[in-house]
């Protein structure tokens, strides 16, 4: 088995965890459809803030060993997979198969940034 650096490892756990929070600040707030769209603003943003914190290290830390194309390919794969964890979860949506189809084919396209 190849041996996995703390490099390469680490965007991939902060690009999990900065998905979720920005998944909550996107999304969250509409479970809360009364409650007024300048204060679910404010607090998506105080939200988005803390995404931004593991984001922006994320790929400070990635981009030693990954390429920028590489990171932002693997930022939109795990954003499906968090989206798709927090539809059902929270928000108690179904996921389709179509919905897990076209996922399919964009993560697909995305796996040939990672082609040499």
């Amino acid at each position: 088995m190849p041996y996995v650096s703390p490099a390469h490892l680490w965007p991939i756990v902060l690009l999990i965890a900065s998905n979720v929070f920005m998944t909550l600040a996107w999304y969250g707030h509409l479970k809360f459809k009364s409650t007024p769209l300048p204060i679910v603003i404010v607090a998506s943003w105080g939200i988005a803030f803390v995404e931004y914190c593991l984001a922006v290290p994320a790929n400070r830390i990635g981009h030693a060993v990954y390429s920028a194309a590489q990171l932002k390919t693997m930022q939109e794969v795990i954003t499906f997979i968090v989206f798709c964890v927090f539809s059902v979860v929270y928000l108690k949506e179904a996921i389709t198969w179509k919905t897990v189809a076209g996922f399919a084919l964009i993560s697909g396209g995305a796996a040939l940034v990672f082609r040499g």
